[in-house]
């Protein structure tokens, strides 16, 4: 069979590209799922996308891949080039192609039979060609119309099927920041590739962008939100080879502000607790029936949500009480002014000229280390309710000064 660039199977290529070109941890020989000439196939697939964007290192089992990105030196997610290359037979493109000529006008409206007459009417100009029946026209239109390309309405009793009106994207530069920062921002992508221009406006020092190989999944989520609708979530945690499905009420997205990392918050009826989901690591969304009692799962993540400090919402029966006071110059207005901007659900209390005290009560004070460490050569105070994490987070400082050859003393955290 032939080496082709499109895609069958959008999950497969995902898996590949996260596992070797985002986390860049794996080799070849580490490509298990098939033999090593699929490797070199999802390879060249993935080279012929993002060329000029892939670097390899020398490992001692083997040489890496991963993906070389700078967000300073370009305008647009070059990621977005994956989501162009699904495949398709002779017979879509071409049906696809007449269909869409036979409605080029949006005021006409034409029925099943007539589309399919006109069909044939193309067709016979071509001996060899295979002429489609009705019900694979009825197919085709079907998904059309699930895409919001085709509407569909009633004459007399019988439906008729005409071409949804253009849309272009007003506020160019608006679609274009948005198709950069957005949940879902590949929908503005397709919308800019209508106009033919480059965006040439945004560039950015932070830019997330690896969230765009899991816009399908955050669409089929968003979608079920809309409708209030349960889902059955497929997932596969990190370097797992077991798959496990959940069906659950998804309630919000929450994004990672530190880096860019997307997890859904759903509502177990089983455990009746508030489950987060990676979104890297769900393979299949499947949306089920109306959930009546959706309003009322989202108020009882809502009323957490003043207490969830990352997405962990399953702590202790009582909440983490965390406090630590930083000491900061005289020149040194932005220690403050950093902590009142990256609280979250915390509170910020200034003591005097050169001390402020942060405090917090969260399901799991696990969470706070990484934020509570920017400040350690500054902390004069550090309090935890829960002495088993006071004690933790103290032999992870211990451990960091026996790397270091440090004693520990003279320190202000300590």
């Amino acid at each position: 069979m032939a080496y082709s660039e499109l895609l069958k199977n959008f999950e497969n290529i995902r898996g590949y590209l996260r596992d070797f070109y985002v986390f860049g941890f794996k080799s070849r020989g580490d490509f298990r799922q098939k033999s090593g000439r699929s490797y070199d196939d999802e390879r060249r697939r993935v080279e012929s996308w993002l060329g000029g964007h892939i670097g390899t290192r020398q490992t001692p089992d083997g040489k890496n891949v991963f993906l070389k990105i700078d967000s300073r030196a370009y305008h647009r997610n070059p990621l977005f080039r994956v989501w162009q290359t699904a495949a398709f037979t002779d017979g879509d493109i071409t049906l696809h192609f007449i269909i869409f000529d036979i409605l080029k006008n949006p005021e006409i409206s034409l029925t099943l039979s007539e589309i399919t007459e006109r069909v044939d009417e193309y067709l016979a100009e071509f001996p060899s060609a295979h002429t489609p029946d009705a019900s694979t026209v009825r197919k085709k239109l079907g998904e059309y119309i699930k895409a919001g390309l085709i509407l569909t309405e009633k004459r007399g009793k019988t439906l008729v099927y005409r071409r949804a009106p253009e849309c272009r994207a007003g506020g160019r530069d608006a679609v274009a920041f948005f198709s950069e920062v957005a949940p879902c921002g590949v929908i503005g992508s397709f919308l800019l590739d209508g106009d033919g221009e480059e965006n040439e406006i945004f560039t950015f020092k932070h830019h997330y962008i690896t969230g765009t190989l899991d816009s399908g999944i955050m669409c089929e989520l968003l979608s079920a939100m809309h409708e209030k609708r349960d889902v059955t979530v497929t997932s596969r945690p990190s370097r797992s080879k077991k798959t496990y499905s959940d069906t659950v009420t998804p309630l919000r997205i929450f994004i990672s502000a530190g880096g860019g990392r997307e997890y859904l918050l759903a509502y177990d009826a089983k455990s009746r607790r508030v489950t987060p989901f990676r979104l890297d690591n769900i393979t299949s969304v499947d949306a089920g029936e109306v959930c009546p009692d959706f309003d009322t799962r989202r108020a009882i993540l809502d009323r957490m949500m003043p207490h969830i400090w990352g997405v962990n919402t399953q702590g202790s029966a009582r909440l983490d009480h965390v406090s630590f006071t930083v000491y900061h110059g005289d020149d040194e207005e932005h220690i403050p002014a950093r902590l009142e901007r990256e609280k979250r659900c915390g509170r910020v209390e200034r003591l005097d000229k050169n001390h402020t005290r942060f405090e917090a009560d969260v399901y799991d004070a696990n969470e706070l280390f990484p934020f509570i460490r920017t400040f350690i050569c500054r902390i004069t105070e550090l309090e935890f309710s829960d002495k088993r994490k006071d004690a933790k987070f103290r032999r992870d400082l211990e451990a960091m000064y026996a790397l270091y050859g440090l004693d520990g003393e003279g320190g202000e955290a300590t």
